[in-house]
């Protein structure tokens, strides 16, 4: 993203009907369009942080809105800049007339449209928020559920970033040791030994542990998990998504084949948003009723590629077949199965789950409801889930890998520490690394390409 500092306008609330709609302008001297815009007395201004009920207006003077007139000196705004924030009735005409006429009184001064997520990344730039905080904001606007829009909202606080600046902190002081000695090499001294440097890295590794566990958790609360339903036409997965979801969201009948395309139904199961995917029957193309089928079991196979998890639907009545074993053939090896023998209400099977050498297998009813916990623990198991008393950090993708980073540079400063002082060039090389690393986090370190990529994912007006 390139940094333009000219003034950004955009309506700042949701497309659709509401009803409040905010226009936002930021920039620098904004007081000039909000006298063009406002019905204000001659030369009044509006009172910085103070909420003005008046009319706003277009050139002719003609009222477009009324209501609510914010403005916001810099630095003490969103964006650190100059902010006006105009906040009328929430239909999406009125609203467009209202930004058309900021950007038609702002024309001289430079009034753009805002890009996605302008407003946000120039509270970056003006230090405002760091980058984990401004990605905060984001995920706080698109949490799907409860326990996830907390965590952002503790991560916007700065709390993740504080995390992050004391693991910092740590690797710096041990590089000031570390390089302090490089600078007077005559001196000497057992700097390992007398400095408790290896001591001082075990404990900076624990804490690094500590957090990328944290920060896992809160990535999974983020994402969710994505489970795709498989199995051979009418083994029960239209069913098992009714169950799971707990409502009729997919046809079932006796007749095979019913589904024909992807069914998606999002669930929580202890705050964790599960992503349950219904897929169309798998069996031989050649045996397909026509065309249609022939894709939906083709999206089943794509799908089962895109997976976190993959639950092979079987019939405990009759027991695995030759096509259930080609289907098994055919999953991939880097998604985890597990195999579901369900209609277990036919079969005379009581719930449980029995891990064999093949895979977990889980047998339930769908249709009566039996065994349904024991599935859905194990899918928390598989995700990796963990109730627990310590901090949960809402983590990102790329958290996750800059932290994996960070945890490699000082794997090999601990093997280079196991060397005594003969590499103390190549240990300080590995904490800057390292730290490096975990400054990309909070954006002390960020590629201006990375940055660009961050920000354009966020809503316009944000």
């Amino acid at each position: 993203m390139k940094l333009d500092t000219s003034p950004i306008a955009a309506i700042a609330t949701a497309p659709g009907r509401g009803g409040i709609g905010v226009v936002r302008v930021s920039g620098k001297n904004l007081m000039p369009l909000a006298q063009a815009v406002c019905r204000l007395k001659a030369e009044a201004t509006l009172k910085p942080r103070h909420a003005t009920y008046l009319d706003f207006i277009r050139a002719d003077g003609s009222v477009i809105d009324s209501g609510l007139a914010i403005y916001f000196n810099a630095p003490h705004s969103y964006t650190g800049e100059e902010v006006l924030e105009l906040q009328g009735h929430g239909g999406p005409v009125v609203l467009q007339m209202l930004l058309n006429r900021c950007l038609e009184a702002g024309q001289e001064m430079g009034v753009r449209l805002a890009n996605p997520g302008e407003f946000t990344y120039r509270a970056f730039l003006n230090d405002k928020l760091d980058l984990a905080q401004a990605e905060a904001v984001s995920d706080l606007i698109e949490a799907s559920t409860e326990a996830a829009a907390k965590l952002a909202t503790q991560s916007l606080s700065g709390v993740f970033s504080q995390t992050i600046n004391k693991l910092v902190e740590e690797v710096i002081q041990l590089r000031m040791l570390v390089e302090a000695t490089l600078d007077f090499p005559e001196e000497e001294i057992e700097f390992l030994e007398k400095s408790n440097a290896r001591g001082q890295l075990q404990t900076i590794r624990t804490s690094l542990e500590l957090v990328f566990s944290q920060a896992s958790q809160g990535a999974l609360l983020r994402d969710g998990l994505k489970v795709v339903l498989a199995g051979q036409p009418n083994v029960g997965k239209s069913s098992l998504l009714n169950a799971l979801a707990g409502a009729d969201v997919a046809i079932v009948t006796p007749i095979a084949g019913t589904t024909r395309d992807k069914i998606t139904e999002t669930i929580q199961v202890e705050g964790i948003p599960i992503n349950i995917i219904d897929t169309a029957g798998i069996r031989d193309e050649e045996d397909a009723d026509g065309e249609v089928e022939r894709i939906g079991i083709s999206r089943t196979w794509a799908a089962v590629a895109d997976a976190d998890v993959v639950l092979h639907i079987l019939d405990a009545g009759r027991g695995p077949t030759r096509a259930d074993e080609e289907i098994v053939a055919r999953f991939p090896d880097k998604v985890p199965v597990l195999r579901i023998w369900n209609k277990i209400d036919l079969s005379g099977h009581k719930p449980a789950v029995e891990e064999l050498s093949d895979a977990t297998h889980i047998y339930l009813s769908a249709a009566e409801q039996l065994g349904m916990n024991l599935l859905r623990a194990e899918l928390l198991r598989i995700a990796g889930w963990q109730q627990t008393g310590e901090s949960i950090y809402l983590a990102r993708e790329r958290h996750l890998l800059a932290l994996q980073a960070a945890r490699a540079h000082l794997q090999v400063a601990a093997e280079l520490a196991a060397q005594s002082d003969q590499a103390l060039d190549l240990f300080a090389e590995e904490l800057r690394l390292a730290q490096e690393r975990l400054n990309s986090i909070t954006g002390s370190f960020t590629s201006d390409d990375l940055l660009g990529v961050i920000f354009s994912r966020f809503c316009i007006g944000k």
